[in-house]
């Protein structure tokens, strides 16, 4: 497991990571430069106005006044180590504060940065050292000029207010990382659920290519058997089998061509120009078998086939090729019959039946799949399908499908 996958699991651990300051070696962006600049200046400053008041009072000697000077210059240049040790770096200066007022600026900047950057555990224990050293600082070296409680009350004050802004500051930045993982993971999700679209939508496909391939296949299987059975046939039958062999292997290749050029990848086919089957082209389906040699009788009561809904008209256009497709298969010779009801309002239903067959014949193979996707099928388009045998050795597929007024 990556770093970044183990990120995903951990969503807290990540903005710990991204608010540490510890960005394993990497160069400091112009952002980070203006900070810590920005930082250097006012820690000297407050450094230089601690200064001068220690030089103001004439009973401080020279040297404790270079010493102050030359502790608090090295103060100001640790807070550039602030961001890959910010612990340290605030034990350290709040150490130095207990005797040192000119590093007080420095330590507050510390202290800041350790809010920033570290826990709430972390920063309570350094923070509590911090307001412990508050009092002890005037009590070793008191301000002249302000009383020991005054001072007290101010370092404590100052302390309390650089750890709450620095918390502050912490859960921003983690509520900013929280949202943004947020946003990420929402588009990992979005792209997930669109390839599961994708993959559900060829599924949907490969059995649009049983639907079709079937239908195709089957004639011609009925059409090169009847060429076997019956060397001796007339020429003109031979002729006419020919030609639909010829002209469902052609129609097969080219369904199967256009499928595979859809599972290709998407925006490499013309899909949308391919006609699809409607309740208008039933009668095409229903000659079509006719010439394969079936006895099919249609009975469409529809006043205005072209008025039904493409979603509907496909799925009555399918279920019937299906059906027909399974009688040549099952019951080779029978008679089926072919009933289709309806209109606007009061739905649609397709009935397609056949008797026992009364000659025997050897069955064709099937993968026993296309009852069970027609059934889906007509789910998906709001309606219904039932099949099964018949008391006379039938066998029947009854679809009720909707169609709004």
């Amino acid at each position: 497991m990556t770093r970044t996958e183990y990120r995903w699991l951990l969503p807290s651990a990540l903005a710990d990571d991204e608010l540490s300051g510890d960005r394993g070696g990497s160069r400091r962006t112009v952002r980070d430069w203006a900070v810590d600049i920005t930082a250097f200046v006012c820690a000297a400053g407050f450094g230089m106005i601690a200064l001068a008041a220690i030089e103001a009072d004439p009973t401080t000697p020279d040297g404790v006044v270079l010493a102050d000077s030359l502790i608090g210059a090295a103060s100001c240049c640790v807070l550039w180590l602030r961001r890959r040790w910010p612990v340290g770096v605030a034990v350290g200066l709040t150490a130095i504060s207990l005797v040192e007022p000119v590093a007080a600026g420095a330590m507050l900047i510390g202290l800041f940065s350790l809010a920033v950057h570290r826990p709430y555990k972390q920063v309570a224990l350094v923070g509590a050292g911090a307001l412990v050293v508050a009092p002890v600082q005037p009590m070793l070296r008191p301000d002249p000029e302000a009383s020991f409680f005054a001072s007290t009350a101010i370092g404590v004050l100052l302390v309390l207010l650089v750890l709450s802004w620095g918390m502050v500051v912490r859960s921003r930045r983690q509520l900013v990382v929280t949202l943004r993982e947020r946003a990420r993971r929402a588009e990992a999700e979005a792209a997930l659920r669109a390839e599961q679209a994708q993959r559900l939508a060829r599924q949907a496909i490969a059995r649009e290519m049983h639907d079709v391939l079937a239908h195709r296949l089957t004639l011609l299987s009925v059409h090169a058997g009847a060429l076997e059975f019956r060397p001796d046939a007339p020429t003109a039958e031979v002729a006419r089998a020919a030609g639909v062999i010829r002209d469902s292997a052609h129609e097969a290749l080219q369904d199967l061509r256009e499928i595979i050029g859809v599972l290709r990848g998407p925006g490499d086919t013309d899909d949308g120009n391919r006609p699809q089957p409607t309740l208008v082209t039933l009668d095409a389906l229903i000659d079509e078998s006719r010439s394969a040699g079936m006895e099919v009788t249609l009975a469409n009561s529809v006043a205005d086939p072209a008025r039904a809904p493409a979603a509907t008209g496909r799925t009555v256009y399918r279920i019937a090729q299906e059906a027909l497709t399974n009688a040549r298969k099952h019951a080779p010779g029978a008679p089926v019959d072919v009933t289709v009801a309806g209109g606007p309002g009061d739905g649609l239903t397709i009935e397609v039946r056949n008797p026992a067959p009364t000659e025997p014949f050897e069955p064709v193979p099937g993968s026993g799949q296309g009852l069970i996707g027609l059934t889906e099928r007509a789910g998906l388009a709001g309606g219904s399908l039932d099949h099964g045998p018949r008391p006379d050795g039938g066998f029947a597929v009854e679809a009720r499908l909707p169609w709004p007024a």
